[in-house]
């Protein structure tokens, strides 16, 4: 099988994984909505903050590093260690096992600072952030879901450790276990306290309330992380534990750790800023819950696509890069930039457009599902630029070059906390999360600018024209498909003079369905007429597998 081709299955493996856990995490969302309320729900809001603790310090600690430093690592000590590398892998999981167990202890004793830390509390008549209620609420929730620290940060450590033995599989797979445990205990809970009618009041919430959500939030998360230890045997590792930490290479690993690690503090800052004023709308308007869940629906198409086709060509590039072959590095980079955008440019337009009826699937009024598709589309004109930057990071991650993503990322993070300050000021409390998207979107892109500029000195190129010119096709082909795309939302009576007109959520559902189907028939049949290379690329090798069956099926 040639290397094309084996990324093209790789590709499609980690899609179709990451399709299954994304629609389920998008399922987990709206029953959660469903549950305990969103737009003005103080309880809502009160979860989703302290839900989004674990991922900050877990980021604080290991985001980064761990796709960043160790796949490099792990493939350089494949490559030249007697043992294939095993010794290196068993050393990083030992120290990274007692890390972890630490900070995700202290993190869960520290949840009451971490808390005040990150939300606004209101002022004297309850408006402008969090009412003491609301943060003893998420304090309590935080104490259970804390614990996630540890078990995101050996999810990583693991599925990291299985990619760079090219074990692809059981990344992607394993947060379908989360979702399911997740929406199982949801289900439990609306069945024992019943819905967003019931919760959305912080002051009815009682410890079996708070145990039932949390607990199986992190339980969920649990069973993500012990999934990964199945395949352990199947990448051709047996783990043994190994406090001998010296003459390994850990030493270069610390080095580019540092980088990372100021990279993230810098985002984590961001984010810290973002959680402070988006709390400003606790209770009056879209607030942390509907950021939160707005953001994964940004994020669907990127999780999808681009981390699952820049997951494959990482690691080839990171051996291509150990071998000082950068004219490899940028032919993986153009290839992949070209396919990412084929999705991404299409994505950011039909997600436009099904906005207003898939925010309907998570608000059951005009005003709430009006208040959520706001900042949904804010977040839009930055997504094609943002699955950009992911592949762009990890050209320079191959290389060994820390350093600079993380002036990059103080760009990003510079233009974002000025933005959002200023908006804090001037913008009412109940329009901070759209104003919060918006500036969202504009800091990185900027980013990216910047990051396309830096790669292209370091490569000597990145087949710019080319991929330009592929953006361009996507871009014309993609309008052409919103545009057909509005004419089905509208005949299905998706939009009326005052806003949103379903109100049910099985109504918007169907919408988002039916117009996301139609779009997709359009566009990749735009491509398909033009024969894009790309697509033909990325579809050979499911045609090949479905070949047989088709050869099958004419014999009968």
């Amino acid at each position: 099988m040639s290397g094309q081709a084996g990324l093209g299955r790789a590709s499609v493996l980690l899609a179709s994984g990451t399709m299954v856990s994304r629609v389920l995490g998008f399922v987990k969302t709206a029953v959660l909505a469903a549950a305990i309320g969103q737009t003005a729900s103080r309880a809502a809001d009160s979860f989703a903050l302290a839900n989004q603790l674990p991922n900050n310090i877990y980021a604080l600690i290991a985001g980064g590093l761990l796709s960043a430093v160790l796949v490099p690592q792990i493939v350089r000590a494949a490559t030249h260690d007697d043992d294939g590398g095993q010794r290196f892998i068993n050393k990083v999981v030992t120290l990274g096992t007692m890390v972890f167990a630490v900070v995700g202890l202290l993190g869960t004793l520290l949840a009451p600072v971490l808390v005040r830390i990150y939300a606004q509390q209101a002022n004297s008549s309850g408006q402008g952030g969090y009412t003491s209620d609301s943060l003893a609420l998420a304090t309590a929730f935080a104490y259970w879901c804390l614990p996630q620290i540890f078990f995101y940060a050996m999810y990583s450590l693991l599925s990291e450790v299985l990619n760079a033995r090219q074990v692809f599989g059981p990344f992607t797979w394993a947060p379908v276990i989360n979702n399911v445990v997740a929406i199982a205990g949801l289900v439990v809970f609306m069945v024992a306290f019943g819905g967003a009618g019931e919760n959305s009041l912080v002051d009815v919430w009682t410890p079996g309330r708070i145990t039932l959500l949390a607990g199986t939030a992190t339980l969920g998360v649990l069973a993500q992380a012990g999934f990964l230890l199945l395949f352990w045997r199947r990448a051709g590792l047996t783990y043994r534990p190994d406090f001998r930490w010296r003459g390994v290479g850990l030493g270069a690993t610390g080095k580019a750790a540092g980088w990372l690690f100021g990279m993230v503090l810098v985002t984590q800052l961001a984010g810290l800023v973002q959680s402070r004023v988006a709390s400003e709308g606790s209770g009056t308007g879209a607030s942390n819950a509907v950021l939160a869940n707005a953001w994964l629906l940004f994020m669907l198409p990127h999780g999808i696509v681009a981390v699952s086709i820049a997951t494959a060509y990482f690691t080839r590039m990171s051996g291509h890069a150990s071998r000082g072959d950068l004219r490899s590095v940028r032919v993986d980079l153009s290839q992949s930039l070209r396919t990412i955008g084929m999705f991404m440019v299409f994505a950011t337009v039909a997600m436009c457009v099904v906005a207003y009826p898939f925010a309907s699937f998570f608000e059951s009024t005009f005003r709430g599902a009006g208040q959520m598709a706001q900042v949904i589309v804010g977040f839009m004109p930055g997504l094609v630029l943002f699955s950009v930057l992911f592949v762009v990071q990890r050209v320079f991650y191959a290389l060994h070059d820390q350093r600079t993503p993380f002036f990059m990322q103080l760009v990003q993070s510079g233009i974002f906390v000025v933005g959002t300050l200023v908006a804090s000021a001037v913008v009412p409390d109940d329009r901070i999360a759209v104003a919060i998207a918006v500036t969202t979107s504009i800091a990185g892109s900027a980013q990216t600018v910047v990051a396309l500029v830096l790669v292209k000195r370091r490569l000597g190129g990145i087949d710019g024209r080319w991929v330009l010119r592929r953006y361009v096709q996507y871009a014309f082909f993609s309008l052409l498909s919103g545009v057909v795309g509005l004419l089905v939302v509208t005949g299905l009576g998706g939009f009326v003079a005052e806003g949103f007109a379903h109100s049910s959520r099985i109504a918007g559902l169907a919408t988002v369905v039916v117009a996301a189907a139609v779009m997709a028939l359009v566009y990749f049949g735009l491509l398909a007429l033009i024969r894009l290379p790309e697509l033909d690329e990325l579809l050979r090798p499911v045609l090949r597998r479905l070949a047989p069956l088709a050869g099958k099926l004419r014999r009968r």
